[in-house]
């Protein structure tokens, strides 16, 4: 890639005829012009004007509270702009809902599939039909469908047993089967493995050779390298640019950031005494159990979790955080036994847990900076404002979140919602237990994360965090226990293997030397 460059374009122009690309659709041209969009006071479209034609698969980059996520909800109905129009082949829209996005043809595949998972397959793929309810209609249709893009769907197995990429799978048919048009894609590879990534990107390739516009949000630059044949960069509300691609990933950062990045660099830290001991440890939560967890983790280390989802790494989490009781063994944090304490009892003790979940089960939705500040610095009947605003205001300078602290925890970007679940973390910590840290965050974003992890590594705070990204894991980790169908398959020395080893276990394909 050293010597290619990029081919850039007009913010607002689509390729046109120089791009032709098998099977794009010159009539099905989407136009959203000079959309505007304000929280208060964040500006979170600027005057977007942006042409996307059919036929391809065009990707849209940007930092996290660039105004990615607001584009894409006033695109697909879930919100409404200030100003400005949305027109599908040459129509203007008026959208109030994501009903109304839907009767257009554009549908929308969120980071969590949209499905209902006490029904089963066919019964969420037949959610939102009008008319008549078919069910054996839609289980021809569903066969349909698994022959032509390659899905893996049963129409009587319950939602709940699908995995992650299976779910996406099942969305994307409900979506074809309501004539979308334009397929928007929001973080799609975020909880999905190798195999399913494969999958996915294959049929979005179908669907555009078939003449559908497919929208490919993403932080994941080698994705975007890899399926987009065209993008655009926004930035604080804007379209910054808008090439062709091949492109150099350099090219692409520095659009986005408006300059080239230097990637942290992993500190040595040497380990102190152990923070972190469990001995035989067996433990159920929510259907999936482990057995015979053993394992001792010292202060200033690292451990990372590697897997597929749902493979034990959730629950082991929830069991160091005293979330979960184990049915069986011990628990130490240094010289103290807590097996079976509650959740306050490790908090007390310097135990502190990110979960995946920000809004849902980190941070509360409404509630604002300032009020999540308050409930970290409660210590009596009262409560002083004053200071908590000083303090509030001062946590948002510390962590650089982009808000105020009027602001709610759910009209903050992801990026910003990580920002904030570490200004809202005690200043000392024993151990510190995480769920995908750095999930849906850019690049800049991520590396400014594991940036202040590594400050609290330098000082004692032994880590232990589960992971999709495997170069994450690799880069920052000191071992990795890989997890498989519950159990520990193998610990490896994060210096001593790499990603297609640990690939090859993550899927089971080695056992236990």
């Amino acid at each position: 890639m050293a010597g290619r460059g990029c081919e850039p374009l007009p913010a607002s122009q689509p390729r046109g005829e120089a791009s032709a690309v098998g099977g794009r659709d010159e009539t099905l041209a989407l136009e959203l012009r000079d959309i505007h969009k304000t929280f208060r006071e964040i500006r979170a479209n600027d005057g977007v004007t942006l042409t996307i034609e059919g036929g391809a698969i065009f990707g849209l980059l940007g930092e996290n509270g660039a105004g990615k996520s607001t584009l894409m909800k006033i695109l697909s109905g879930y919100i409404s702009a200030d100003s400005g129009e949305v027109v599908l082949e040459g129509h203007t829209l008026t959208m109030s809902s994501p009903r109304d996005a839907i009767d257009a043809g554009i549908g929308m595949l969120h980071q969590d599939p949209l499905v209902f998972l006490p029904f089963s397959v066919v019964d969420n793929l037949l959610l939102g039909s009008s008319g008549r309810i078919d069910r054996n209609a839609g289980i021809r249709a569903l066969a349909e469908m698994r022959e032509r893009y390659g899905f893996t769907l049963e129409p009587d197995v319950p939602v709940r047993n699908l995995t992650v990429g299976e779910r996406q799978q099942l969305e994307i048919a409900r979506l074809l089967r309501l004539r979308t048009k334009v397929l928007i894609l929001d973080e799609p590879t975020t909880g999905i493995s190798a195999d399913q990534r494969t999958t996915l990107f294959a049929t979005l390739r179908t669907l555009a050779s078939e003449g559908m516009t497919v929208i490919f949000v993403s932080h994941k630059l080698e994705e975007v390298e890899e399926i987009c044949q065209e993008i655009a960069v926004m930035r604080r509300g804007r379209v910054v640019g808008r090439t062709l691609m091949p492109c150099p990933v350099e090219q692409l950062v520095e659009m986005m950031f408006g300059q080239v990045l230097a990637q942290p660099e992993p500190v040595t830290v040497e380990p102190g005494d152990v923070a972190l001991r469990l001995e035989g440890v067996t433990v159920t939560d929510r259907g999936l159990s482990t057995s015979d967890l053993t394992l001792s983790v010292r202060a200033g280390e690292v451990v990372g979790l590697a897997g597929l989802e749902g493979s034990g790494q959730r629950t082991f989490l929830r069991a160091c955080a005293g979330l979960v009781r184990p049915d069986g063994g011990r628990m130490h944090l240094g010289d103290r036994d807590l097996t079976g304490s509650s959740y306050r009892t490790f908090l007390d003790a310097g135990v502190h847990y990110m979960p995946a979940g920000r809004l849902e089960e980190g941070l509360l939705a409404g509630v604002t900076i300032s009020e999540h500040v308050a409930l970290t610095m409660a210590g009596g009947y009262t409560l002083d404002w004053d200071t908590i605003a000083e303090e509030s205001e001062r946590r948002i300078q510390r962590f650089s979140i982009r808000g105020t602290p009027a602001s709610t925890a759910d009209s903050l970007s992801g990026g910003n919602q990580q920002r904030l679940l570490l200004a809202l973390m005690p200043p000392t910590v024993r151990v510190l237990l995480m769920e995908h840290p750095t999930r849906g965050l850019d690049i800049e974003s991520a590396d400014w994360v594991w940036t202040q992890l590594q400050e609290r590594r330098q000082r004692g705070t032994a880590i232990v965090f589960a992971s999709a990204d495997l170069d994450e894991l690799l880069r920052y980790s000191d071992r990795i226990l890989v997890f498989f169908s519950g159990q520990v398959l193998k610990t490896l020395d994060a210096r001593a293997t790499n990603g297609e080893e640990l690939g090859r276990l993550i899927g089971g394909k080695e056992l236990v030397s």
